[in-house]
């Protein structure tokens, strides 16, 4: 009896010991249920007392450990409502993740200022997946289209965010949700001596466009900048400077990249009377690069930079192409709406209107000065009375006058020329007078002339 006893205590033993072992496998599943980097929250902003795009983040997570985690490679990229998709951030080489948690906020944001990361690009109510990946394998991802296995999607009407239960891997929508943000839960190494502190340099950044003139709300209002360098640029540090006050930057521009800073926590002139200058100011004080913006500033236009003239000087234009974030394109006039074609001495948007020649009816001909269809009247020709003929000039009937010659006979007239009479007559007279003078001047020499030869005939 005691050793059924015995057997039966190492049997339920066993049973027990298995059932615990079973327990502690399924926890550990559990534990390792979501990949090593993981989506945790999700919101995609709410208008909250007229302030725009309020609580707009994405959270991201990681596996327990204390070791830091390579972001090099890793990307968060977004999938619109129409299927385009977007990478929102693309983590530069040298980044690690060194917490649990690393938060990235819209640029646009209210808070953007408390998170380790800044994007532009804003999330849409109804749409996803948004995934992070690296390379072109996906490692996670959430969608909100209410379809399929997608999650309910975000109502104006009831704001929450998408937060993950990280024991079983789902997500729900949750009303009351702050998320983590500390300063040194990432970091990027800009040199070689191991994960030291972050140097921040925004040498080579540059002012590429800004909108000043908004249309509602002043949250509109963005400056953006350009990383002319070959390398990152890490912001955080350095500050726009406007008015003789400092406002900050941060999060991280890649290689020949743009960056929008929306205007959530100042605000500039949208059509200023006078010049308006913003400087770009690194941390240790140098202003690495200025803007002046002037009265002119349109609705629906940005300031942007397009490149530069034969001289080398920079050319900013005033474009109808916004494009925050991404390479500047130059518009000159703005988009109309359907029906409608600019008229480009003003400016503005003219109906279209469309021109067809006016038909006539037979017999009648359009007069191209009215517009209108105006009889075609016959013309006859004019016809005369015997002996009368009509004057081409004036449309009137002239008597016909008939000349036989009967009338008027022909006299013989003999035309002489006196002229060339009285200009011979004055040359003989001119002669003689000449040969009278020379007589008269040689007259001894002519008679001892005559003496000699008379003799010498004797």
């Amino acid at each position: 009896m005691k050793k059924f006893l015995v057997f039966t205590k190492i049997i339920l033993g066993i049973v027990i010991g298995g059932c615990v072992l079973n327990v502690d496998l399924i926890y550990a599943e559990e534990d390792n249920i979501l990949p090593e980097i993981y989506i945790k929250a999700v919101n995609p902003g709410y208008t909250i007392d007229g302030v725009s795009n309020v609580g707009e983040m994405i959270e991201i997570g990681r596996q327990k450990s204390d070791a830091p985690i390579s972001l090099a490679g890793l990307t968060i990229g977004y999938t619109n409502a129409s299927g385009n998709l977007t990478t929102i951030v693309e983590f530069p080489e040298h980044s690690w993740m060194t917490g649990e948690s690393i938060l990235l906020r819209l640029a646009s944001s209210p808070e953007h200022e408390l998170a380790n990361m800044n994007y532009a690009k804003t999330l849409a109510f109804k749409a996803g997946p948004l995934v992070i990946m690296r390379g072109e394998k996906i490692i996670d991802s959430v969608c909100w289209t209410g379809n399929n296995d997608c999650l309910p999607e975000f109502k104006s009407a009831n704001p929450t965010t998408l937060v993950r239960n990280e024991k079983t891997g789902n997500f729900e929508h949750a009303v009351d949700y702050g998320p983590v943000y500390k300063n040194d839960n990432y970091m990027v190494e800009n040199d070689d001596s191991g994960h030291g502190e972050v140097k921040s340099q925004c040498k080579g950044l540059k002012f590429s466009e800004i909108l000043s003139y908004y249309d509602d709300s002043q949250a509109e209002q963005f400056i953006e900048f350009y990383n002319s360098n070959a390398e990152q640029i890490l912001m955080t540090g350095c500050q726009i400077k406007y008015k003789n006050k400092f406002y900050p930057l941060a999060g991280i521009i890649k290689p020949e990249g743009y960056f929008a800073r929306y205007l959530t926590d100042f605000s500039i002139t949208k059509n200023p009377n006078n010049l308006n200058v913003l400087e770009l100011v690194d941390i240790d004080g140098a202003v690495i690069d200025k803007l002046e913006y002037f009265n002119g500033q349109r609705k629906g236009t940005a300031y942007a930079f397009i490149g530069y003239g034969a001289d080398g000087k920079a050319i900013w234009r005033s474009t109808y192409a916004p494009t925050p974030g991404e390479p500047n394109n130059y518009q000159e006039f703005r988009t109309c709406e359907v029906g409608k074609v600019i008229n480009e001495a003003t400016g503005n948007c003219v109906k279209i209107t469309t021109v067809s020649e006016k038909v006539c009816e037979e017999g009648q001909y359009l007069n191209p000065l009215t517009g209108r269809c105006k009889k075609i009247e016959a013309t006859k020709a004019k016809t005369c009375k015997d002996g009368y003929v009509l004057n081409e000039e004036t449309g009137r009937c002239k008597k016909m006058i008939e000349n036989t010659g009967a009338d008027y006979s022909l006299v013989k007239e003999v035309y002489e020329e006196k002229s060339s009479f009285v200009a011979l007559y004055a040359i003989i007279g001119v002669v003689v007078v000449g040969l009278g003078y020379v007589i008269y001047e040689f007259r001894r020499e002519i008679a001892r002339l005559f003496h000699r030869v008379f003799r010498r005939s004797r």
